[in-house]
């Protein structure tokens, strides 16, 4: 991999890590200022609340991943990421800012869901950009590595939040944190995207994209387009319902979960999830290369069957580990089993479109899909554990998996595919930027 496919996929993770350390930390902290901007009472509630609103960022994602896409498809994807980190910085100075409920009642909790309709904007087409950007980036034979450091990124966004966490806890007092210490990583998120806004103006457009726009693309980044491809378009979204799911499970609802229904404190809770996370990250670009070997199928298949029928045993373990190393053993035998979806997704999704609907096609299918199923994952767990019936989680996670192992049993292999194709259909075919022709892929 030369140099400049190297600056490519530095300038893209780096992006990529601040966006969802800024998503994530409303997740992580959100123990911390649940109680601020809703009236006394009963603390899960107040945390379903707060994580209700944590959802309705997903709802969001749906319009980003197409208003975005099309901005991706249509003037590069250095555009599309450029403006995802702008909408990403204001969201975070937003929630820095929010009012608690003392001062302004419910105007806090406005404030926020106005912040988190922003984020979910911008991650929405984070993704999009992010998933096409480091996809097309790459040599066709490192595609699979390549976009593998998409979770290497959003898991080091979630490592500086959780860390930045650990650090709190060690030097403020939880009266602190509650009143204000949570405000602080919200800053550090606004400051870290402005950064990145300066680093993505000077990035590369790829060379895919910027082949393509020699071929006669006038629809391209459309819903009309995206409806010819719209086998690809459910694939996307039926393959991703069992991964986000369980990643939105052992990830961001984890430390909850240790803390609230294992009864560990809060401080090992964040330091289990840190560790687990950590090697999650650095096993991300091995499954990779490995994808780039043996092909995306395997891996995908491994995660279903693992996650289907390891979720509830481990769940249920995990439900008693209230010390720090039978927890961690647990965290990392699930982010293991989860390495199988992670790794690739991104090039699974990216290669299924052509080039002229790339960015929209991944973006709108997995932002819906998002939306559905990994959004509502904490919410749905916190409704099964305040309704006394906790375990039905572990079902539910279980059976997504096994929806989407079915979807893998019967995919098509994608890693062979050529991204040099555009989203001119003609006749059932599509053309590629030299006027050869190839034929829609099938689902």
């Amino acid at each position: 991999m030369g140099r400049e496919q190297w600056k490519k996929i530095w300038v893209g993770s780096a992006g990529n890590m601040v966006e969802w350390f800024d998503w994530f930390v409303y997740a992580t902290f959100a123990v911390y200022f649940a109680d601020s901007f809703f009236p006394e009472g009963n603390e899960t509630a107040n945390l379903m609340n707060t994580m209700g609103i944590f959802a309705v960022g997903f709802f969001m994602r749906p319009v980003g991943g197409w208003l975005l896409g099309r901005i991706g498809d249509r003037r590069g994807r250095k555009a599309a990421l450029t403006l995802t980190v702008t909408l990403m910085s204001a969201s975070a100075v937003l929630i820095a800012i929010a009012p608690t409920y003392d001062v302004a009642g419910y105007g806090g909790v406005a404030v926020l869901m106005v912040a988190r309709l922003l984020q979910g904007l911008s991650v929405g087409g984070e993704y999009a950009a992010s998933a096409t950007y480091l996809t097309e980036a790459s040599a066709p034979e490192k595609r699979g590595f390549a976009s593998s450091f998409q979770y290497v990124s959003m898991t080091a966004g979630q490592l500086v939040g959780l860390g930045l966490q650990i650090l709190l806890q060690r030097n403020m007092s939880e009266e602190a944190l509650h009143s204000w210490g949570w405000r602080i990583p919200f800053v550090v998120g606004a400051l870290g995207a402005g950064i990145v806004f300066y680093l993505r103006r000077s990035m590369l457009e790829t060379e895919v994209y910027a082949e393509s726009g020699a071929a006669e693309q006038q629809d391209r980044g459309t819903l009309k387009v995206l409806w010819q491809h719209r086998r690809e378009a459910f694939l996307v979204m039926a393959l991703t319902m069992g991964g986000t799911v369980a990643y939105y499970t052992y990830t961001t609802y984890l430390t909850k979960f240790l803390s609230k229904s294992a009864g560990m404190e809060k401080s090992t809770a964040s330091l289990v999830s840190f560790c687990a996370l950590f090697v999650f990250m650095c096993i991300q670009p091995l499954a990779g290369m490995l994808s780039d070997r043996i092909g995306r199928r395997p891996l995908l298949i491994t995660f279903a069957i693992g996650s289907t029928f390891l979720t509830v045993p481990i769940m249920t373990m995990l439900r008693h580990a209230d010390t720090f190393w039978p927890a961690l053993g647990l965290a990392l035998l699930a982010l293991v089993v989860i390495t199988g979806y992670t790794s690739i997704n991104a090039c699974v999704k990216a290669e299924l479109f052509p080039t002229g609907i790339r960015a929209l096609g991944v973006g709108l299918s997995y932002a819906v899909a998002n939306a559905l199923f990994g959004g509502t994952a904490e919410y749905v767990a916190l409704w099964f554990k305040n309704a006394g019936a906790e375990s039905g989680f572990y079902w539910y996670v279980a059976g997504c998996a096994a929806v989407s192992l079915i979807v893998y049993l019967t995919m098509r292999e994608t890693r062979d595919i050529d991204l040099n194709r555009v989203a001119a259909v003609r006749d059932g075919k599509e053309t590629s930027p030299a006027g050869a022709t190839s034929v829609t892929p099938a689902s």
